[in-house]
C-alpha cells in the first residue's frame, strides 16, 4: 500500500475537508488512507481513481452510480493536494474520469454539487465542460455553517444537442 503516506500527508488537510463531504474524514489517519484503499480495491464497478502527480497519490476522483430511473445518471467528486492547486491536474482528470464514465456506464448525466464558496472548484467543473444548472440555497451544513451549493453537469446525450453543455441565460 505504497499509496497510505502520500495519502496522509496530503488529505490530513482542513481546507481539503472544508471543501468535501463529511464522509471525508479529519484528521486523516493512516487508518482512514489503508480502509479508503481498501474499500476502492473492493469496489466493482471501479468508480474510484488516485490522481497522480509525479508518481505518487495526490487526489483522488470518483462518481457514484445511480440507480433505478436515474441509472444513467451519476455524481462526481474530486480532490487534490494543496500544492499542486492551480496547475489544471484536476481538470484535466475530471475530464478524463467524465469520459470514462461515459463511455465504460453509458451515462447521459454526470453531475456535481461544490459548495458555494467553492469557487475553485467551480472553475475546473466549467472548464471540464460542466455546466451551471441550479444554486441549491441552504441545501447542506459544513463545519456548522449553513450553506449554498450549485449543481453543475455534464450531459453526454446526443439527443439532447449541442446546446446541453452551453452556460444557461
Amino acid at each position: 500500500m505504497s499509496d497510505v503516506d502520500p495519502l496522509v500527508r496530503y488529505a490530513n488537510n482542513r481546507k481539503i475537508w472544508l471543501n468535501l463531504r463529511d464522509a471525508f474524514p479529519h484528521p486523516y489517519t493512516r487508518h482512514d488512507a489503508r480502509e479508503f484503499i481498501r474499500g476502492v480495491r473492493e469496489r466493482s464497478p471501479e468508480t474510484t481513481f488516485a490522481i497522480d502527480v509525479n508518481g505518487e497519490a495526490a487526489g483522488s476522483i470518483g462518481f457514484v452510480l445511480h440507480r433505478d430511473v436515474e441509472r444513467v445518471s451519476a455524481e462526481i467528486g474530486y480532490w487534490l493536494a494543496e500544492p499542486f492547486w492551480g496547475r489544471g491536474i484536476t481538470t484535466e482528470a475530471l475530464v478524463a474520469v467524465t469520459r470514462h464514465a461515459v463511455d465504460t456506464h453509458g451515462l447521459t448525466r454526470i453531475f456535481a454539487v461544490p459548495f458555494a464558496w467553492n469557487m475553485p472548484s467551480c472553475r475546473v467543473l466549467e472548464k471540464a465542460g460542466y455546466v451551471l444548472e441550479a444554486r441549491l440555497r441552504c441545501s447542506a451544513i459544513k463545519d456548522g455553517r449553513l450553506t449554498d451549493q450549485f449543481q453543475y453537469a455534464f450531459i453526454a446525450d446526443p439527443r439532447a444537442g449541442a446546446e446541453a453543455n452551453q452556460p444557461l441565460g
